[in-house]
C-alpha cells in the first residue's frame, strides 16, 4: 500500500513536469493513456490541470476540452477494442489490465439490470471506468447511447476534479503564508516547552541530590507545637 503511494507521487511528479512542459497536448496525451490502461488514475491530471487554471498557467476552456477530448478518445478506442476482440481484450499489454473475469461479470450483470446507466454512473468510479467501457463494447451496446452517455458523465466527473484542483490552486498562496507563520510558533512553542522542561530537570535533580538532614529535621520537630501532652511530672501527680 505504501509503496503504491510513492510509485503514484512519482507518476504525478512527471505528469505535472510533462504538463508544465507541454501543456494541453500532455493533459490529453496523459489522459487518453489513463483510458488504454496507464496506470494512474484519470484524476490526478484532472487536479493538476485546475490547479494550474488557478495559477494562470493554463486557460479554463481548453484545458476542459483538451481533457474531455483525452478522456473520450480513450474511452471510444477502447470500447472498439472490446467490440472487435471480446474477451480476448484482456491479452492486450496495458490495456488488459483493466479486466478480470469477476469484474466483467459483475459489471455484465449491471448492464442487464439497468442499461445506459451503467455508463453513467461507472464513469465515476476508478475501479469501474475501464472495465465499463470494455464490457460495453463486448456486448454490443449502441455506440452512440455509450458515447452520449459516457460524454455526459465525464462532464461531470471531470468538471469536478477540475474544480477541486483550481479550488486549492487558489488557496496555495494562503496555505504557504499560513503554513510559514505555523512554523514559526511552532518553533516559538518548542523553544519554551524545552526552556520550561530544563528548569524542571535542573530542581528536580537538584533537590535529589541535596534532601534534607536529619539535624533540620530534629529541629523542625523540636519547635512544633506541643499542646495537649502532658509533662511528665504532671503524668505522675
Amino acid at each position: 500500500m505504501i509503496g503504491s503511494v510513492f510509485i503514484l507521487a512519482g507518476f504525478a511528479e512527471h505528469v505535472q513536469a510533462w504538463m508544465e512542459r507541454y501543456g494541453y497536448f500532455a493533459l490529453f496525451g496523459v489522459l487518453f493513456s489513463c483510458g488504454l490502461g496507464f496506470p494512474l488514475p484519470e484524476d490526478v491530471p484532472l487536479l493538476i490541470a485546475g490547479a494550474f487554471v488557478a495559477t494562470g498557467r493554463m486557460n479554463l476552456a481548453l484545458a476542459a476540452i483538451a481533457a474531455w477530448c483525452g478522456i473520450i478518445g480513450g474511452d471510444i478506442v477502447l470500447y472498439h477494442l472490446g467490440k472487435i476482440f471480446g474477451l480476448e481484450v484482456k491479452r492486450i499489454p496495458v490495456v488488459g489490465r483493466h479486466l478480470n473475469e469477476q469484474r466483467i461479470e459483475q459489471v455484465h450483470g449491471m448492464f442487464e439490470r439497468w442499461g445506459v446507466w451503467v455508463v453513467a454512473v461507472g464513469r465515476m468510479f476508478a475501479g469501474v471506468r475501464g472495465t465499463m467501457v470494455v464490457v460495453a463494447g463486448t456486448i454490443r451496446f449502441t455506440f452512440w447511447k455509450f458515447l452520449i452517455a459516457d460524454g455526459l458523465a465525464a462532464v461531470v466527473s471531470g468538471g469536478i476534479f477540475l474544480g477541486l484542483g483550481y479550488f486549492f490552486g487558489r488557496r496555495m498562496e494562503w496555505l504557504k503564508e499560513h503554513v510559514e507563520r505555523g512554523k514559526k510558533w511552532s518553533l516559538l512553542f518548542m523553544i519554551v516547552l524545552a526552556a520550561g522542561a530544563g528548569i524542571w530537570i535542573y530542581f528536580h535533580r537538584r533537590e535529589k541530590r541535596h534532601p534534607k538532614t536529619p539535624h533540620v529535621l530534629e529541629a523542625a520537630t523540636a519547635d512544633a507545637p506541643t499542646a495537649g501532652i502532658p509533662e511528665s511530672g504532671a503524668a505522675e501527680s
